[in-house]
């Protein structure tokens, strides 16, 4: 299942999501609102644990974990930079 990242236009927080076969209308995570822009997202070279899940001490480029800085979806998403 893909992963998309889109910014609201409402906030102007970005936020990821994973896309399912669903056609439900994405919300903004952080206000709720449905103005969003898909945004192309970054290709990210994270460490991986076992599970093949992102390790505990990945960040994003801004240095920071991910949700912790405005615009920082996660690893990879290069903090809302082009």
């Amino acid at each position: 299942m893909p992963l998309y990242e889109y910014l609201c236009l409402e906030c102007g927080i970005t936020t990821e999501r994973l896309v399912t076969g669903s056609s439900d209308t994405p919300r903004c995570r952080s206000c709720g609102g449905t103005n969003l822009k898909k945004l192309l997202s970054a290709h990210s070279g994270v460490s991986v644990s076992k599970d093949r899940m992102p390790g505990p001490g990945d960040t994003a480029c801004c240095g920071d974990a991910p949700g912790r800085h405005p615009g920082c979806a996660g690893p990879g998403s290069c903090c809302g930079k082009a």
